[in-house]
C-alpha cells in the first residue's frame, strides 16, 4: 500500500494535470476517502503549492493558473553528488523510504541527464565497490521520520505507536530531542514522557507518529547522538562484565567504543609513580562473551577481570589455544 507521503505527491501530479479535480475523483485514484484528501491538500498548501478550492456542484481543487514546478537542473558535480549519496545511503541502510524508492530516484535522475554526462556517471556506478554488503535494514517509514523531526525543530510532543524488540505494542507520548543515524538503522532520542524517563526508540518500529499540542524544553546534557550510544552501552542484556584495563581511554575506545562499553578513569592510588598508566574501569553489559576474548587479546595491555567468572575461563581458554598453535613446528 502506498505511505502517505507517496499519495500527497500522487496528489500533487494529479492536481499538475490541469482543471478541476473533484474530491470523489481524487478520493478514487489515491484510494482514500475525502477527509484524507482534504488532509492531504492542507500538507501541500503547508509546502507553499498552491492549491486553491472550487466552490459548487462541480467543485474541488485545482492549481493556481501558471503554476509549475521548476525544472531539476544539475551540474555534472551536482549529479555526481546526488547520485552517490543515493548508492551509498541505500548501501548503509540510511534511505528513509527504504530501497526502492532510492532505486526510483536514482531512475529519474538517470533518465534527465545528458546522455555524455550520464555515460561517464554509469561508469563510475560500475567501476565503484564497497567494502561491506548492505545489511537487511528496515527503513523508517518516510512520513513518520518526517513528523518527528518536525517534532524535534519545534519542540512538540508527539504521539507514537511502537512495537518492542518483543512484539509488545504500545502508545506512548515522547518529548523528541533528536534523530539519529547509527549502523544503518535510525533512532529518536528523548522522554518518554508517560514515566518521566529517557527513552530511545527505532524509528523502523514505529508505526504512526501524529504531533500533539503544546511545548516542552529540551534538557541540558549530552547531545541525541551521546545519549544513543550511552543508551546502548547500558542496555539490558543477558551478561554484565566489569574489567579494568590500564591504558588510556583513547587506547580502549580502539576496541571497545562509546556504543559498546562505559569508561570510567580511576584515581591514582597513594604513592603510586605518577609516570604509571591509569586504570580504566569499564562495564559493559552483552548477549554474548565468545568475542571479547580475541578484543582483549587485541588491546595487548594489562586488565583485570572482575566479572564474570565466565569470561576469565574464555579467555584462559584461547589463551591456552594461542600457546598450542605457537609451539607447533
Amino acid at each position: 500500500m502506498p505511505r502517505p507521503t507517496g499519495r500527497v505527491l500522487t496528489l500533487l501530479e494529479l492536481l499538475q494535470s490541469g482543471g478541476t479535480r473533484t474530491v470523489a475523483e481524487l478520493a478514487g485514484r489515491l484510494g482514500v476517502d475525502g477527509r484524507t484528501v482534504r488532509r492531504y491538500v492542507d500538507q501541500l498548501i503547508d509546502l507553499d503549492v498552491p492549491v486553491e478550492s472550487v466552490r459548487g456542484r462541480y467543485g474541488g481543487y485545482r492549481l493556481a493558473p501558471g503554476y509549475r514546478l521548476p525544472p531539476l537542473m544539475l551540474s555534472d558535480d551536482e549529479a555526481l553528488a546526488v547520485l552517490l549519496g543515493l548508492v551509498a545511503g541505500r548501501r548503509a541502510g540510511l534511505t528513509a523510504a527504504g530501497h526502492t524508492a532510492s532505486e526510483t530516484a536514482t531512475a529519474k535522475i538517470r533518465r534527465v541527464l545528458p546522455k555524455h554526462i550520464a555515460r561517464r556517471l554509469d561508469a563510475l556506478l560500475e567501476a565503484l565497490a564497497f567494502t561491506e554488503r548492505p545489511g537487511p535494514f528496515d527503513a523508517p517509514d518516510a512520513g513518520v521520520l518526517l513528523t518527528v523531526a518536525d517534532a524535534v525543530r519545534h519542540r512538540r510532543p508527539v504521539s507514537i505507536r511502537y512495537t518492542d524488540r518483543d512484539g509488545r505494542r504500545s502508545e506512548r507520548t515522547l518529548h523528541a530531542y533528536g534523530i539519529v543515524a547509527h549502523a544503518g538503522r535510525w533512532y529518536v532520542t528523548g522522554q518518554d514522557a508517560g514515566i518521566g524517563e529517557d527513552r530511545t526508540f527505532r524509528l523502523d518500529r514505529i508505526a504512526d507518529a501524529r504531533t500533539l499540542p503544546g511545548s516542552f524544553e529540551a534538557p541540558m546534557g549530552p547531545d541525541p547522538e551521546q545519549r544513543l550510544l550511552s543508551a546502548f552501552a547500558t542496555a539490558e542484556y543477558r551478561h554484565e562484565v566489569t574489567l579494568r584495563i590500564q591504558g588510556t581511554a583513547e587506547q580502549i575506545r580502539t576496541r571497545l567504543p562509546a556504543g559498546v562499553a562505559s569508561l570510567e578513569e580511576q584515581e591514582p592510588v597513594a604513592g603510586e609513580d605518577q609516570a604509571t598508566e591509569r586504570w580504566v574501569r569499564v562495564e559493559l553489559r552483552v548477549e554474548h562473551l565468545g568475542w571479547l576474548p580475541a578484543v582483549l587479546a587485541s588491546l595487548d595491555r594489562p586488565f583485570v577481570i572482575e566479572r564474570p567468572a565466565e569470561l576469565r575461563d574464555l579467555v584462559t581458554a584461547l589463551a591456552d589455544r594461542l600457546a598450542s598453535h605457537a609451539r607447533r613446528t
